[in-house]
């Protein structure tokens, strides 16, 4: 797995993030980009998962900052569930399950060769007060293991101006679901 970026690849992927960053200021009021940014040079491993977050459509942006540790907690902020990520079952147990029709790959399994994990329900929930994510597609969410022995995964999706977390089996897939990734920086 490729974890660097070239210099150029870099700035870009930096200039990029500092024009949402500033076109954005409600997702992150009181926050300084030259801070997320002297964080994000300290940790090329993180800015290459940024970069693959970018890379697959997930627009990420800042949405908050944990004033304990100091990391900037950047989220995808696509209208819809990142492009590059759809047509996913939610996790390998999943995928081995179905006998026919498997996805290329599994959420759980793209975030982690990403570097990133799956939005919580409460991470989710609190995306959507940032703005109106996924109307027109769904995102797997991270699933609480109790749920998750049982068969089922969790989603996302916002229908009729109501956000809506529902449930399916964890081996189902759709063209209009992917999954939203989360990072600490």
């Amino acid at each position: 797995m490729k974890t660097g970026l070239s210099p150029k690849q870099r700035d870009e992927l930096l200039a990029a993030l500092n024009a949402r960053f500033e076109k954005n200021l409600g997702r992150h009021p009181g926050l300084v980009w030259a801070k997320g940014q002297a964080r994000l040079e300290a940790r090329p491993d993180k800015l290459w998962s940024l970069a693959e977050m970018e890379r697959t459509g997930g627009e990420p942006d800042v949405v908050g900052h944990d004033k304990k540790s100091g990391e900037f907690v950047f989220m995808d902020c696509a209208p819809e569930s990142p492009a590059g990520r759809r047509s996913v079952c939610y996790d390998r147990e999943g995928w081995l399950s179905r006998k026919e029709a498997r996805p290329k790959t599994t959420a759980m399994d793209l975030a982690t060769e990403m570097g990133v994990a799956l939005l919580t329900e409460e991470e989710y929930l609190a995306l959507q007060k940032l703005g109106e994510f996924d109307r027109k597609t769904s995102s797997w969410i991270a699933t609480p293991a109790n749920f998750r022995e049982q068969g089922g995964a969790l989603w996302g999706g916002r229908s009729y101006g109501r956000v809506f977390i529902g449930c399916n089996g964890a081996q189902s897939y759709y063209a209009a679901r992917g999954f939203r990734g989360v990072l600490r920086v």
